[in-house]
């Protein structure tokens, strides 16, 4: 099983804490991804990363399509690729209404839809095989319609690009983890539990099934984000986590449509996820922590001494051997758990 860490940085003076980066790539990590949500991009610091460390790939995890161009994105992955040996990875998705329209600008459309089509592009672009053109419902390439001025030509990239550079989506829905097996070469679900695999692989299994194109789940990267939060006081590491699931669980969406509690359900949570997210809209938070089972983070974690990680580790190594884990990417975790999690890994 593969290791990766996240990122979490947030645009202060020196950039990206580099100890922790170079910490994973002498452990042997494959990958460091950094997300973007409406502060801090996720190219940059990936290419601060990338400028001072000589092995460890860099990730997207993930560029939000709506806010650059699909072309965009594929010289962006060119040029990272270029520059750094090729140790650059590129994760795409929707991102959410909220920030695409609230932040960006832009139409959230169709995000299904959205996902196929930017993907085509991209790879497109990368194989260089003929001038980009593509027709479509959200993009259009050369561009004709209102305002143009009708001197857009088909054009190939300067850059020649890796058509067999890997492109992962940040699925979580079943119908978004169908579509990343039909269409992408890996997903980063953002919870997943070891025991519960088929939760994520079976919706990705279909969308393989559907792509009939020689692909197999062997050669799909599934690399779930897993927090972590190492101590003796196992409360207190529980404690951690607690306010992000409340906050995806409780409030990421409307009571109708949360993908978190349906998931939280659909593991076998559904009067916690009812209490949760009951708590969590009626503005009370701690009742929604508090209301976060003690399982659920421990499923979903990794949380505790460092005798418990370990242990728990084999269930995670256990998936990985039956084909439904590629990587874990480690979220919170400090250079000790760090060194804990590889030494259990080797």
């Amino acid at each position: 099983m593969r290791l990766g860490m996240l990122l979490k940085y947030k645009g202060e003076a020196g950039g990206p804490d580099m100890d922790v980066v170079l910490e994973a790539e002498r452990l042997g990590f494959e990958s460091v991804w950094s997300g973007e949500s409406w502060g801090v991009d996720t190219v940059t610091p990936l290419t601060w990363v990338l400028a001072k460390t000589k092995k460890i790939k860099a990730g997207a995890g993930i560029m939000q399509m709506p806010a650059r161009t699909p072309a965009c994105a594929a010289m962006t992955m060119m040029t990272l690729n270029a520059m750094s040996g090729g140790r650059f990875l590129m994760g795409v998705g929707p991102s959410g209404p909220q920030v695409i329209e609230g932040w960006h600008g832009q139409a959230f459309g169709k995000p299904l839809l959205r996902t196929r089509e930017y993907i085509e592009i991209l790879r497109r672009a990368l194989a260089r095989e003929e001038p980009l053109m593509f027709e479509g419902e959200h993009y259009q390439i050369p561009y004709q319609g209102e305002g143009s001025t009708g001197l857009g030509k088909p054009l190939k990239s300067i850059l020649h690009g890796d058509p067999t550079n890997k492109i992962y989506t940040a699925s979580f829905s079943p119908a978004g983890l169908r579509t990343a097996g039909e269409v992408a070469d890996g997903t980063l679900p953002i919870y997943m539990s070891p025991e519960q695999t088929g939760l994520i692989v079976d919706p990705v299994q279909e969308g393989i099934s559907k792509a009939g194109n020689g692909k197999t789940l062997a050669n799909f990267d599934i690399c779930p984000y897993v927090r972590v939060a190492m101590g003796d006081d196992l409360a207190a590491c529980r404690d951690k986590i607690r306010p992000e699931l409340a906050l995806y669980i409780g409030g990421m969406g409307a009571r109708e449509k949360n993908f978190y509690n349906d998931y939280a359900k659909r593991l076998g949570y559904a009067d916690a996820a009812r209490e949760i997210q009951d708590a969590f809209l009626g503005g009370r938070r701690k009742d929604a922590m508090a209301a976060v089972p003690d399982a659920l983070v421990d499923e979903l974690c990794l949380v505790g001494s460092a005798e418990r990680i370990k242990d728990r580790i084999q269930v995670w190594k256990e998936a990985s051997k039956a084909g439904a884990v590629g990587a874990i990417l480690l979220g919170g975790a400090s250079k000790e758990a760090m060194r804990v999690i590889a030494e259990a890994t080797a």
